[in-house]
């Protein structure tokens, strides 16, 4: 296959500096041979020196900022590699390394990688450019690194040309989960999804929503804030400002950056809470400038720095407020601090970052411990060559001990071992002794498969190459005088939940709520929030609830509307109460003083009935239809006085509709009962001949009250069949029910009291046309006064009832009832009572013909004068008259029976030549 190569360049810095790069070899910062090699990326620098203007040639410079913390990665790994081939996981096989120095920078990392793509037992550091890979082995099988995401995106890129397995100890950006564009990617930590989720899983539980982000302007920083803007979001909390600083210490816009974010947290003065997604170096130089200006908040750190020993060892920390951070789980790594213990044994001459810190060690052993270990840090390679003459190598056993950020070795020592199972499931039917035994893409397939033993606990990587374990919620506390990193709790990424090892730590927690860190105050139970203007939602006003709403915890976004009309709330409520059932209960005062009124009337009509049966026989109670008539319609009073009683107390189904059926059939039986009364009193006093056929034709008094109150009884059992009456739950009052009886359809409410208006009307003309009756026996009057109470009650009754609302609207109904029934019951027997008890002189037979004859004298003398002045033409009318007079037949008892052509008379009086013959009080008796 033909094929193009091209040459890896090796860029001299200057032959008087030791780690300038002659050749390839020198690129190298630790080497150990072995039948596989196992490539490393570590940022053992943290910048690359530049030239104050930009490059022109395309030189590599030399590295400064040795980073204490990743060099012990490196250690990590060499560690666990020489680990490995004292064991018998390989059979046989050893595992060599070649670790390279990214300085945290991308291009240096790429440049590195660059030495992992050449062929195997190639002569020449070249790489082949091929169409297919399959067959094509590398250097390298694998890689470990590199220490920060955006490098890892540049390095898997490049990788992932001849799918050579990465595995990054501390890679955490979420983007390096798409597996289109990273395949060849996997890393024993979680995502930064996790953190992000866990960061703002944390602020929410601890009531804070108003806080405040930094991060490094670089692909790790960006894609952090971007995950953990989502994240927040979805917890209801806002980020009142984002700053962004330069990803590399050389900008020269670095140090005003710094402090433009400073200024920014010291104005606003209610963002308590800051987000840093930074490294270690960046965070460095922030908390010093933050210390200056006496700035004091809660610091949540990422996993990059959240256990870096020398940040916890900056002078006056303290004053920075509380720090709480998310680092990856950590596991054993006492064998590793064995490993460095031992380390002055180890030789220097294949591991020039050792050689590095041995000489570091020379030059800054006289400080104290944070200046030793910033010594350390701001020494360059070349001010390290000049410094490091004559002097003698000082060793410190603690040091790197105290500089071990536990969940950083493990999670390194896990991808060195998961690299080792991997070649272990491709070594068991090959010679793996003979590196070209199988290619890294194959070495790919097996890695997915892989699963390691931590901790008594199996993990392996899942579909997006990422390893599920947990994170360690890491707590910054002052004990003695020193500020310790102590593991406050542990962070589940797949319960997504906070697990506290006992209650001392969760009181820890706890107290993190004591801190205000909210834009707004926060409401309380019985309110909710209002948006303001402002374009966050975490910055509103509180406003009670409304009545008929509640809530019941704080910073509530609405309130809640109580579940159903049962309930109700009053305003800045925090809960709904039952409503209060109203009805016209029997304690109450008015239904009591209304049961009385009927009770009295009861005993009215009872007392009634005992007075007309005690004088059965008198002329009083004959002319009122007799002891049947009158009881009948004493017991319709009766019944109306009793459905009185269904208006009270709590409405049932059996009450609404018994009350108005009975109500309307009794009182049409009463009116029936005295429309036939009307008639007959009519029928005995009228002397009109064609008003005395109507009425004889008319008054039949058993058909007539059987169809009028048959009719009422068809109305109400149509209603109550059709249209039934039901208990209705009223709730127009907004803190109560009131339990009512609904008719059913007011039409036929309507329709059946427009039936006994109507028998009332027609009773009200009869009794109307017979007020004048003889003056002791005027009944008719009375049943018209009585009818008249009737209208003026009901008619009253009409615009009350619709206006009327609440448990005392049956009330209503019962006080028209108790007047139209007391009205006519009063009127109808209350005379003849007085006249029975009081005036028994004029209940005797002789008195009651003599007061009907004295009333039939005078209607008949003035219908008698009446036609004789219009008859004055005829004298012979006359001379009939004065011989009439004269005359001996036609005197009676003194009284002068007098004739008229074309009269009659009766007892001296002229009728009407076609008036019935038979005298008033015969007529009346026989009705």
């Amino acid at each position: 296959m033909a094929f193009v190569s091209f040459l890896i360049p090796c860029f001299v810095i200057g032959t008087d500096i030791a780690y300038s790069c002659q050749n390839t070899d020198d690129f190298v910062g630790a080497s150990s041979p072995g039948d596989i090699v196992i490539g490393g990326l570590f940022a053992v620098h943290s910048e690359m020196l530049r030239p104050e203007e930009y490059p022109i040639k395309p030189v590599i410079q030399n590295c400064a900022g040795f980073e204490i913390q990743i060099f012990l990665q490196t250690l990590a790994m060499i560690h666990a590699i020489e680990t490995i081939n004292n064991s018998t996981l390989l059979s046989g096989v050893t595992l060599g390394y070649e670790i390279y120095d990214t300085c945290a920078e991308v291009t240096k990392a790429m440049a590195s990688a660059l030495r992992f793509l050449p062929k195997f037992n190639s002569s020449e550091d070249v790489v082949e450019f091929k169409c297919n890979y399959s067959d094509y082995v590398p250097r390298i099988k694998a890689v470990t690194g590199a220490s920060y995401s955006e490098e890892s995106m540049a390095v898997s890129r490049l990788l992932a040309l001849q799918l050579i397995p990465q595995v990054s100890p501390a890679s955490s950006a979420e983007i390096l989960s798409d597996k289109i564009r990273f395949p060849s990617f996997f890393r024993t930590i979680p995502s930064d999804f996790h953190q992000t989720r866990a960061m703002a899983h944390l602020i929410c539980e601890s009531g804070w929503n108003w806080i405040g982000v930094i991060a490094t302007d670089d692909d790790n920083g960006r894609f952090a804030l971007e995950s953990f803007g989502v994240q927040a979001m979805a917890n209801n909390v806002c980020i009142a400002f984002k700053e962004m600083l330069p990803a590399y210490l050389s900008d020269n816009t670095f140090h005003t950056k710094v402090d433009h974010a400073i200024e920014k947290i010291v104005k606003e003065t209610r963002v308590n809470v800051i987000v840093v997604f930074m490294r270690q170096f960046h965070v460095l130089k922030l908390f010093k400038k933050a210390i200056e200006r006496n700035v004091r908040k809660i610091w949540i750190a990422s996993d990059n720095w959240s256990a870096a020993v020398k940040i916890s060892t900056i002078p006056n920390i303290r004053q920075l407020g509380t720090i709480v951070g998310f680092g990856f789980k950590s596991g054993d790594v006492s064998t590793f601090q064995d490993f460095l213990r031992n380390l002055h044994e180890k030789p220097t001459d294949n591991n020039k970052f050792l050689r590095e810190y041995v000489m570091l060690l020379s030059v800054c052993a006289h400080l104290e411990y944070h200046d030793f270990q910033m010594c350390i840090s701001n020494q360059s390679q070349d001010d390290l060559l000049e410094n490091v003459e004559n002097k003698h190598q000082i060793w410190r056993d603690d040091f790197l001990n105290a500089n071990v950020e536990s969940g950083f070795i493990h999670s390194t020592i896990l991808a060195v071992y998961a690299i080792a199972h991997a070649i272990k499931g491709q070594c068991k039917d090959r010679n793996c002794k003979d590196p070209s035994a199988f290619t890294p893409w194959e070495l790919l397939e097996e890695l997915k498969k892989v699963t390691v033993t931590d901790d008594d606990k199996e993990i392996k990587f899942d579909s997006n190459g990422d390893m599920s374990t947990s994170y360690d919620v890491l707590l910054w506390e002052e004990i003695d005088g020193h500020m310790e990193i102590t593991t406050m709790a542990e962070y589940d990424p797949e319960k997504g939940d906070f697990i506290f090892e006992d209650e001392e730590k969760k009181k820890q927690f706890l107290d993190l709520k004591k801190v205000q860190s909210t834009c707004s105050q926060h409401c309380r139970p019985g309110q909710m929030k209002k948006v303001t203007e402002s374009p966050h939602t975490c910055c509103y006003e509180c406003v009670y609830c409304p009545e008929n709403h509640y809530s019941n915890q704080t910073d509530m976004d609405y309130c809640y509307r109580c579940n159903n009309k049962t309930y109700w709330a009053p305003v800045n409520s925090t809960t709904c109460y039952r409503k209060t059932i109203h009805f016209l209960a029997w304690t109450d005062w008015f239904a009591i003083f209304l049961l009385l009124l009927s009770a009295f009337g009861v005993v009215l009509v009872l007392s009634i009935s005992v007075i007309f049966t005690k004088n059965l026989n008198t002329p009083v109670v004959k002319a009122s239809g007799g002891l049947t008539v009158c009881y009948i319609i004493l017991f319709s009073h009766f019944l109306i006085f009793l459905s009185t009683v269904f208006f009270i107390d709590e409405p049932t189904e059996f009450k609404c509709k018994t009350r108005q059926a009975l109500f309307g059939i009794s009182f049409a039986l009463c009116i029936s009962c005295i429309l036939i009364k009307s008639l007959k009193i009519l029928l005995a006093f009228s002397f009109d001949p064609k008003l005395q056929n109507f009425l004889k034709c008319v008054y039949k008094p058993v058909p007539t009250v059987v169809t009028c109150t048959g009719i009422q009884v068809i109305i109400c059992t149509f209603w109550l069949i059709f249209r039934t009456p039901f208990v209705k739950q009223n709730f127009s009052i907004p803190r109560a029910i009131i339990l009512e009886c609904n008719e059913g359809s007011i039409v036929a409410f309507g329709i059946m009291l427009g039936y006994i208006a109507a028998l009332a009307f027609i009773c009200f003309i009869f009794a109307f046309k017979g007020r004048k009756l003889p003056e002791n026996y005027n009944e008719a009057k009375f049943i018209t006064f009585g009818m008249l109470i009737y209208f003026i009650a009901w008619i009253v009754f009409i615009p009350v009832y619709a206006t009327t609302f609440g448990k005392y609207l049956p009330a209503v109904e019962i006080i028209v009832v108790l007047i139209s029934n007391y009205g006519i019951l009063c009127c109808t027997f209350l005379p003849k009572c007085y006249i029975i008890i009081y005036k028994q002189e004029t209940n005797t037979k002789s008195a009651f013909l003599k007061m009907i004859y004295t009333y039939s004298s005078k209607s008949a003398g003035s219908v008698a004068v009446s036609q004789i002045s219009l008859d004055s033409k005829s004298s012979s009318s006359r001379a009939t008259i004065s011989d009439s007079c004269k005359s001996e037949k036609n005197s009676v008892n003194g009284n002068c029976h007098f004739q008229v052509p074309g009269q009659r008379l009766i007892k001296g009086k002229v009728l009407p030549k076609n008036t019935a013959r038979t005298p008033a009080r015969k007529r009346l008796s026989s009705i």
